[in-house]
């Protein structure tokens, strides 16, 4: 990142979560856009975590590759689960020193789970390599592998189909959130926020009944 941020022919934009689930901000589909619409033709997207909410990148990216750290133990694994399923590439990095052997009983293990997984883009199977950032091993490797994915893409139509399904998602995922906003926003709403709330959690109104009074309070003040 520090090469890149010093890189006149690389633009590096920073997007905070702001609390949002799924590793990205809210408006960083339209980044993506605007970037594509500016003519850079490699945008790399970076989450702000690993877990399950993470997986919402995947809906934004032609190729969506996991980054994994040798010997993170079975709990770790067992989260990245969600997200394993959806890569299209799997890179174990710090391949080197005295992880090394870590690293290939990584590479081993993904690889051996991978097999059971159908393939979610055409015919391309998800591949796991090992890189070490450190000694700049693995790289040229991956880079290859990810020019393979896309000239996959692009020969079985599989690109314009990837595309068209992530705009639909989106589109969902923006109202979704445009509502939500507005609700909150609502002075009716908030005039029955508080006290709602608090028979739900005292068990005297269900979460339903009252999830239902704070939508009508909402569609009475659009009247």
């Amino acid at each position: 990142m520090t090469d890149l941020s010093r890189d006149d022919n690389a633009y590096v934009r920073p997007s905070p979560s702001r609390g949002t689930l799924g590793g990205v901000a809210r408006n960083t589909s339209d980044a993506i856009v605007l970037c594509e619409a500016a003519g850079y033709d490699i945008i790399l997207v970076e989450t702000v975590g690993v877990g399950q909410s993470e997986t919402m990148v995947a809906d934004m990216v032609d190729m969506f590759t996991l980054l994994v750290a040798p010997g993170g133990g079975d709990e770790l694994q067992g989260m990245k689960k969600g997200i394993v399923e959806l890569s299209d590439l799997i890179l174990v990095n710090k391949s080197d020193g005295a992880l090394e052997p870590a690293a290939r009983m990584a590479q081993m293990e993904y690889t051996s789970a991978l097999k059971f997984l159908q393939p979610s883009k055409g015919d391309w199977r998800p591949e796991v390599l090992r890189v070490s950032s450190a000694e700049k091993r693995g790289i040229a490797e991956a880079w290859e592998t990810m020019e393979r994915f896309y000239e996959m893409l692009h020969k079985t139509d599989e690109f314009s189909r990837v595309r068209e399904e992530q705009r639909r998602k989106w589109m969902w995922d923006i109202l979704r959130h445009e509502l939500m906003d507005r609700v909150t926003a609502d002075q009716g709403v908030r005039e029955l926020k508080e006290g709602l709330e608090k028979q739900v959690m005292e068990g005297r109104v269900s979460s339903g009944m009252a999830a239902e009074q704070l939508l009508d309070a909402f569609l009475k003040g659009r009247k």
